[in-house]
């Protein structure tokens, strides 16, 4: 399971740093489920994003999680440049990548293998971000 593979550390610093903040401006929409699963491309360019089964109005921290499961390297800094939010809301979208990451690289009795090592990649990400104050 998560024994001795999770740097326990810095997951509980990352958890931490989501719970002591909080959305303080106006609730915007929110997906809520933004994977790659759910969005679809065509010839190199998004086309639709479907699945709007958790939408909502509220925080936009939930969809920052296609930060760390979609995007690498440079992609993942133009990404970051291209949403203009606060360091609150980069620790909420952490914290909230890191739970559901976690939930399938605990390898829950019938979880995809290749689901599980894309979630410890992800979790691999997210606490390398957090331990280098990386947001934008």
């Amino acid at each position: 399971m998560l024994d001795g593979r999770l740097d326990t550390e810095t997951a509980n610093e990352v958890w931490e740093a989501a719970l002591a903040s909080s959305w303080q401006e106006a609730p915007v929409w929110f997906h809520g489920d933004v994977a790659y699963g759910n969005l679809l491309v065509e010839k190199g360019r998004l086309s639709a994003v479907i699945d709007f089964g958790t939408a909502g109005i509220g925080d936009p921290a939930c969809d920052l999680a296609i930060t760390w499961h979609l995007f690498k390297g440079e992609s993942r800094k133009v990404f970051r440049a291209a949403r203009p939010l606060d360091e609150g809301t980069w620790a909420r979208g952490r914290g909230w990548t890191l739970w559901k990451a976690l939930i399938v690289a605990a390898s829950v009795a019938g979880a995809n293998p290749q689901d599980v090592e894309k979630s410890w990649r992800v979790i691999d990400d997210v606490l390398a971000d957090h331990r280098n104050g990386v947001s934008r």
